[in-house]
């Protein structure tokens, strides 16, 4: 298991928007080359899914709740469930667990991976702060 924290200077309610727009993702998660299907999100709903290096899958939120937010996806030979803890500090926590013979083999490419994908959250974040200011 993956984990890195990191504090966002934004709301819960900021955080939440960034991790609840599904397609917007891949803008973020480079990793994801593209997630189709509603723009709602819902616990359950299923996204079409497109990840690097050109392979088809599905992400599902699993956990839509205020202070966390769940997401499984998967492609084949490959499955991570990532959590993302949003304390009333601003304070963040993304953990994911991956399993299936392909993340036997990427294993040692998401070391790290956590406190990135936590920064460019933030990043996102800041971009659409600063989008609303001007």
């Amino acid at each position: 298991m993956e984990q890195a924290t990191e504090t966002i200077h934004a709301g819960q309610a900021a955080i939440r928007q960034v991790l609840l727009d599904a397609l917007g993702l891949p803008e973020w998660n480079e990793a994801f080359l593209a997630v189709e299907g509603p723009r709602e999100t819902n616990p359950g709903t299923r996204y079409a899914l497109r990840v690097r290096p050109g392979f088809t899958g599905e992400l599902q939120y699993t956990v839509v709740e205020a202070d966390r937010v769940e997401i499984v996806w998967q492609v084949p030979g490959f499955r991570e469930v990532g959590t993302w803890t949003i304390g009333d500090d601003s304070r963040v926590t993304h953990t994911f667990e991956q399993s299936g013979p392909l993340a036997t083999v990427l294993r040692p490419a998401y070391r790290n991976i956590a406190a990135i994908r936590l920064a460019r959250l933030a990043n996102r974040i800041r971009q659409m702060q600063l989008a609303h200011t001007a």
